[in-house]
């Protein structure tokens, strides 16, 4: 067994803070319970929609593409596809110097689709809930 990897993971889970090599801080005994909420989690930026949506519709698109659609910066742009992509939201194929972006699992479109549906009977609740973004979550 390689004690260097041993060593490096010890090392990322006894860091306060993320590292390069991890977005975020994983707790050494996760329960299921905190892994779900942090997977819904990455679906709370509307940003992070909007740009699955983009794929949907447009089954690829380069941090260009996305960065016009979105009227965003590169760098948040970049982040977010990060994100996405860590996550297995989203996978990328290189083509020359671009890099094209795609919904990874079929799966995904299917949670969005049912987050909508359920939306739908729910939306003037959602709109007005102080909880979410505000002081209760």
């Amino acid at each position: 067994m390689d004690t260097r990897l041993i060593t490096r993971y010890a090392v990322v889970m006894q860091s306060p803070t993320p590292t390069l090599d991890s977005p975020f801080l994983l707790p050494a005994q996760p329960a299921e319970s905190d892994l779900v909420a942090k997977y819904f989690k990455v679906l709370s930026d509307a940003t992070r929609v909007r740009i699955v949506q983009l794929l949907a519709d447009r089954s690829e698109l380069s941090v260009s593409e996305l960065m016009a659609e979105l009227g965003q910066a590169q760098s948040k742009v970049s982040n977010h596809l990060a994100c996405l992509r860590w996550c297995g939201f989203v996978e990328t194929r290189r083509e020359h110097r671009v890099v094209y972006y795609r919904v990874a699992d079929e799966r995904v479109l299917e949670l969005l689709a049912l987050g909508l549906a359920l939306l739908a009977d729910n939306a003037e609740h959602v709109a007005a809930c102080g909880r979410v973004n505000g002081n209760g979550c």
